[in-house]
């Protein structure tokens, strides 16, 4: 290769080099200028208290449903059209009230054929008394006025039977001795034949008449068991137009009337529905760990959304001794007293189940729960040192302003109660 062209050569090679160094040097450079510079992190400040221990009664919570103490789906007791409906849903009865009305010209009409048939059974009573002379108390036949006449006419017949069988003795000792004639004696001992025949037939005359009135008295007991007879018809005739009158059974509410005037009701159709809630009952499903917890007459205090920051106290009445297989739970049910009528059967309610003693709670200012819509939970954030940290709370009782941290919160730890909406796990803070 001739000289020449090596210095070209080698010329290139070192304009080239020196291009590539320093294309480099200016791409490093551009790149040292253009490194973002490493920033701080953000420091936010919030108010933050301490979290308190308090005593507070021991027990437990759990959630329930209220119901009626008592709901009556009133039916008729006779079948029948509607006439009236003087109640309407909401209206307030006492028991005895009026809340249907039922045709009752039929039952009337049984009721006037009732009193009728037992007018006339009295007065078939009063007849067959009258004719044996007897109104009241035991009866006695022989102070039947025909008995007592035929009575006296045997005694009567029987004296002048005597009184001839003496006057045949003393006409037959007469003749004896010849004072007088056999004749006089057989006129004599025929008087006396005569005298003793209708002492017979009075006899049989006073015998019947007894008879008689043994029987005329036998037609006035059967007379009594027909006027008693009738007396029950009339009865039954006079609860059936009764019946036609639907009362209310008990002071409530009523809640449904699905009848109105026009329609026809059978005996399994429902005219209303009364619903009693000067008491309510509280069920509550607690889980079977707290079997030894609850005991009748223990104090519930219960809430309900619908007002916010009452409290409604009533009584564990009753305890289900089974447990449910599925659920591992049984049911605890408490009476609560409902005056205002308040409550309302059906409403949600959160019930704190209070147990004899007290047991240590934290609490913390109401301020420092943060509700989450997103995950749905009581978020609060602790404060150890500058960083703030997330804890999800479970959450209890408010008191004095303050609210129960059941879970997530120690007694003795700091809590943001304020500028919570900048935190995050981790965040850098500063307590005022």
């Amino acid at each position: 290769m001739k000289p020449t062209k090596v210095l070209i050569l080698i010329s290139t090679l070192a304009i080239g080099l020196i291009a590539l160094i320093t294309q480099t040097a200016c791409s490093g450079k551009s790149a040292e200028t253009k490194a973002p510079s490493a920033e701080k992190p953000a420091t936010f400040a919030v108010t933050t208290a301490t979290a308190v221990e308090k005593m507070v009664a021991s027990g437990f919570e759990q959630t329930g449903s209220f119901i009626a103490d008592e709901n009556s789906d009133v039916a008729p007791l006779v079948p029948g059209r509607v006439l009236s409906t003087p109640v309407d849903v909401g209206a307030w009865v006492k028991k005895g009230d009026v809340i249907c009305e039922l045709d009752h010209k039929d039952a009337q009409l049984r009721l006037d054929q009732a009193r009728a048939q037992l007018a006339q059974a009295n007065a078939a009573i009063r007849q067959a008394q009258t004719r044996i002379g007897w109104s009241a108390g035991t009866f006695d036949a022989e102070k039947v006025p025909e008995v007592a006449a035929a009575h006296a006419n045997w005694i009567s017949a029987q004296a002048q039977a005597r009184l001839a069988a003496a006057d045949s003795t003393r006409y037959a000792n007469l003749v004896a001795t010849g004072d007088v004639s056999k004749s006089a004696a057989d006129k004599a001992r025929t008087a006396q034949e005569t005298a003793e025949a209708l002492a017979n037939a009075a006899k049989q005359q006073y015998e019947a008449a007894a008879n008689a009135a043994r029987q005329s008295f036998e037609v006035v007991s059967t007379q009594q068991f027909s006027r008693d007879s009738v007396t029950s018809q009339l009865a039954m005739a006079e609860k059936a137009l009764a019946d036609t009158t639907i009362r209310a059974p008990f002071d409530g509410f009523i809640t449904a009337r699905p009848v109105a005037a026009g329609e026809y009701v059978a005996l399994a159709n429902k005219i209303a529905t009364v619903t009693r809630i000067s008491t309510l009952k509280l069920e509550i499903q607690a889980p079977e760990q707290r079997a030894s917890q609850a005991q009748v007459g223990n104090v519930v205090i219960a809430k309900v959304a619908a007002y916010p920051g009452r409290e409604f106290t009533g009584k564990i009445a009753a305890i289900n001794p089974a447990v449910d297989p599925a659920s591992r739970s049984f049911v605890l049910r408490a009476v609560f007293s409902n005056p205002d009528s308040a409550l309302k059967p059906g409403m949600f309610a959160t019930a704190f189940l209070r147990q004899p003693g007290e047991t240590p709670a934290v609490f913390v200012p109401r301020a420092a729960v943060v509700r989450d819509k997103t995950t749905d939970s009581n978020q609060v954030f602790v404060i150890e040192g500058n960083t703030a940290h997330l804890r999800v709370a479970q959450i209890g009782e408010e008191t004095d302003a303050l609210i129960r941290i059941v879970t997530g919160v120690k007694a003795g730890e700091s809590v943001a109660i304020s500028g919570q909406t900048n935190l995050f796990e981790g965040a850098s803070v500063t307590a005022k």
